[in-house]
């Protein structure tokens, strides 16, 4: 069974557009390894400028299989660089009864 996973990014300071752009491959690398399914994923921006990707594993072995994946863990090395993970209590959004984002292009 699907698992939905919901990650926020906080850019570091002038990596805005490196975020962007890595964000944009981030799936279709976990795609081509086989470990998301075909659904879309939504990319989302808060209003402090944190991105949040939403996209469906295909399983948890896949969420597991993802952490011995070399071109995985090289995206995920990139991401480090360009970028911190953020728990979704602290976007500003998720104070709200019904959290509202901008869609990323």
């Amino acid at each position: 069974m699907g698992r939905v996973a919901i990650v926020a990014y906080k850019p570091n300071p002038g990596n805005e557009e490196a975020l962007r752009a890595l964000i944009k491959k981030h799936a279709s690398c976990l795609r081509e390894a086989g470990l998301v399914t075909d659904k879309e994923s939504f990319i989302l921006e808060t209003k402090d400028g944190a991105i949040v990707e939403v996209f469906e594993w295909k399983s948890e072995q896949a969420m597991k299989n993802a952490h011995k994946n070399p071109k995985v863990q090289q995206m995920w090395r990139e991401y480090a660089e360009v970028s911190t993970y953020t728990p979704l209590n602290r976007l500003p959004e998720a104070g709200k009864l019904f959290a509202d984002f901008a869609p990323v292009c």
